[in-house]
């Protein structure tokens, strides 16, 4: 079965995520919800199944967050709803959907409990840190 990936190509953690998931072996649909979108089924099932809140799921950098004055905790959920539909930007990525589960995949390790199979060492997040040592073994 396939992995799909809701990735943005140009973040560290993402390109990461689905080098992992390549190097596992794993099939992967790439979906760039920078281009598509979201639909508000979509992200309230995405959300659902990774055990996330709207406020948890925000991209707070790099994003528009701020400007829009998203980042005040009184910001109820259907207003962070809406405005994830209308910049998807303000989706915190990689979420990783997987016959394991779904979850968002940041810090990029977290996409390892989603695998099959480990792919094979060394590998290393976008930092450097070690994930996978050169036996193919978990690091940390």
């Amino acid at each position: 079965m396939s992995i799909v990936i809701h990735h943005n190509p140009d973040c560290g953690t993402s390109r990461n995520v689905l080098a992992i998931i390549e190097a596992s072996g794993e099939t992967s649909v790439v979906i760039e919800y920078l281009q598509t979108g979201w639909t508000r089924s979509q992200l309230l099932a995405l959300f659902a199944a990774a055990g996330l809140a709207p406020r948890t799921a925000l991209r707070t950098t790099k994003s528009p967050a701020e400007s829009l004055g998203l980042l005040d905790p009184s910001v109820d959920d259907e207003t962070l709803l809406t405005a994830m539909l209308e910049h998807p930007v303000l989706v915190n990525r990689p979420i990783v959907c997987s016959p394991k589960g779904v979850r968002l995949c940041r810090p990029s390790e977290a996409v390892l409990d989603l695998l099959d199979r480990l792919p094979p060492g060394p590998m290393t997040k976008e930092d450097g840190t070690p994930l996978i040592d050169a036996e193919g073994n978990r690091v940390g």
